[in-house]
């Protein structure tokens, strides 16, 4: 069947035919793909046409599609069973590992993805501190919890959702909204709320308003100011840990959150999240302490082997250096066939992630992010379809790529955006 055929089979069965809201291409006017399979940096929708994957999950993929060790790792796992409702073994393992790795965080715990690791972590942060509001920042996306779609970026910002709907004034209230990179208006919410702030929770590198990089000084005077008023500061890396580093963006970046939140590579493509810090604040969780978190299928050892056999391949590979490398050449080549055309642009990139807006301002917070032409970038996603590169189909997103990507890749798709930007 041809892919229209099949997304309208879907949108008979299912809302907008997706199960997640920025797959059904609404933003950017075109069909959408229906996938069959994909290996490596490689995706084949239902009508056998192959692309050049730059979407990679939404980011979870950082050793490309069905790398062999991974699949291995779930297939051996799946003959032993697929849920114990029990710890498992290798629940410990990777629980040593992320302790090992994540500079922040000594206990963590499990869960089935990173809109439950923050909501579990800010409810933990309230627990834990006695208060009641949250600080946030315009533009960043913490997943779908009630508290946090206020000002979110992502999909909520592509598809123009005012406001948040279905969630109550009441909770809606409870959380602050600061703009991104702006230390002025986060002292002046402290000055007037600070005695009741729970925590801060922040992007390193925002991932959901397009990439944007923290200014110097920024995530330090988080840092400085919650310490003063003891509020604590959860580090959302559902997109960043495992991605910029073996220790995540507070590991480059060199920060020391109370709280960090996990997801996406952890899985290894496989439905996981986490979150994870102090001791002394982790031994509030249930049972040990007072707030109550749990999931039927929390630790799920499916997904666990899954982000073993990922962070396995990672640490031993290191291919931070050589991801960022490919990363720039990418980057550089798309600016350049954007800047012969004569088409204002600005890209943020950092590793192995980043970010095209069609604006002539330089991109730092959600306001500047709006500055993208999007009716624009609209038509630079529907002619790389066409051309068989697959990207983000939602300006507001992270381009990622993988291990998988070889040299080869690279100059193709730059072949490939040469001629899609030429039709535009």
């Amino acid at each position: 069947m041809k892919n229209r055929e099949l997304f309208e089979k879907a949108r008979a069965l299912m809302p907008g035919g997706v199960s997640s809201p920025v797959r059904a291409f609404k933003a950017v006017g075109g069909e959408p793909v229906v996938v069959a399979s994909a290996r490596g940096s490689r995706i084949w929708d239902a009508e056998g046409r192959e692309y050049i994957d730059f979407l990679m999950s939404w980011g979870p993929l950082i050793l490309g599609h069905a790398h062999p060790q991974v699949v291995r790792a779930v297939q051996e796992q799946a003959q032993k069973g697929l849920s114990y409702g029990l710890t498992n073994l290798h629940e410990i393992t990777l629980a040593q590992m992320v302790v090992s790795a994540m500079p922040a965080v000594e206990m963590v715990r499990f869960v089935s993805s990173g809109t439950e690791a923050t909501m579990s972590a800010i409810r933990l942060a309230r627990g834990y501190t006695g208060r009641k509001y949250v600080v946030k920042f315009e533009g960043c996306y913490h997943g779908h919890g009630d508290s946090l779609l206020v000002s979110a970026g992502s999909g909520v910002a592509t598809l123009g959702i005012p406001g948040t709907p279905g969630v109550p004034e009441e909770v809606a209230k409870l959380t602050l909204v600061v703009p991104y990179n702006d230390v002025g208006a986060l002292k002046e919410v402290f000055e007037r709320y600070g005695e009741d702030i729970a925590c801060v929770i922040v992007e390193p590198v925002a991932g959901n308003m397009g990439v944007v990089l923290p200014k110097p000084g920024f995530l330090e005077a988080i840092r400085e100011i919650t310490r003063a008023y003891g509020a604590l500061v959860i580090c959302d890396e559902v997109i960043t840990n495992f991605r910029l580093s073996k220790g995540g963006a507070q590991e480059l970046l060199g920060r020391d959150p109370d709280l960090t939140c996990m997801g996406k590579i952890l899985g290894g493509g496989m439905p996981l999240g986490a979150y994870g810090g102090r001791r002394e604040i982790m031994e509030k969780v249930a049972p040990e302490g007072p707030v109550y978190q749990a999931g039927t299928l929390s630790g799920n050892p499916l997904s666990v082997v899954a982000g073993i056999a990922t962070l396995e391949e990672l640490f031993r590979l290191n291919p931070y250096q050589e991801l960022q490398r490919l990363t720039q050449k990418l980057t550089a080549g798309i600016g350049e066939v954007l800047s012969r055309k004569g088409i204002p642009h600005r890209i943020n990139q950092i590793g192995s992630m980043f970010t095209v807006f069609f604006t002539d301002r330089e991109v730092y917070d959600y306001e500047t992010a709006k500055t993208s032409d999007r009716e624009l970038f609209g038509r630079f996603f529907r002619s790389l379809l066409r051309e068989g590169v697959l990207i983000p189909p939602a300006q507001f997103e992270a381009w990622f790529l993988s291990t998988a990507h070889t040299e080869e890749d690279i100059d193709t798709a730059l072949e490939r955006v040469d001629r899609a930007v030429s039709s535009l």
